[in-house]
């Protein structure tokens, strides 16, 4: 893990260092302009407008007999993300196996491992960027009442 990060810095490898520094200055450009919730849901939005209808594609191709029926993302969910023990009593436990769990249900929702499940993520995505757009007139108006005590809208 070090030798990857240092490799990064000192620009080994020029492409995959300028797509994670490229990635890291939109976001955090992203994050400078809108709300945290605003951000991820609309990360999310992206990624399950590709991984979605690639999923129904294959359900289509399957149900008209055009292909065995794999899941096209079986690779990724297949991938062993799990922490050793030691590596886990290193960390702070409770944090740690938190940030596993949401990794592995995103991991899962995003890669459409249930149709249903992922379909219910994305109506949550969606509803949160409304969310995050009432956040940040919502930090207006406190921004404004704290100035001088009074409610403008």
């Amino acid at each position: 893990m070090a030798s990857k990060v240092v490799d990064l810095l000192y620009w080994r490898d020029v492409l995959k260092t300028g797509v994670v520094f490229t990635g890291l200055v939109v976001g955090l450009a992203s994050l400078f302009q809108l709300t945290v919730i605003t951000v991820v849901s609309n990360l999310f939005l992206t990624t399950m407008t590709i991984t979605l209808p690639v999923c129904l594609l294959y359900k289509t191709l399957h149900l008209v007999h055009l292909s065995a029926g794999e899941h096209p993302f079986q690779s990724y969910l297949d991938e062993d993300n799990s922490l050793t023990d030691e590596d886990t009593v290193r960390a702070a436990e409770d944090i740690v196996l938190l940030s596993a769990t949401a990794f592995a249900t995103i991991k899962r929702l995003v890669f459409v491992e249930s149709l249903v499940d992922s379909v219910k993520f994305v109506m949550l995505m969606y509803l949160l960027t409304y969310v995050g757009v009432q956040a940040n007139g919502l930090t207006l108006v406190i921004v404004d009442c704290t100035r001088d005590g009074s409610i403008r809208l």
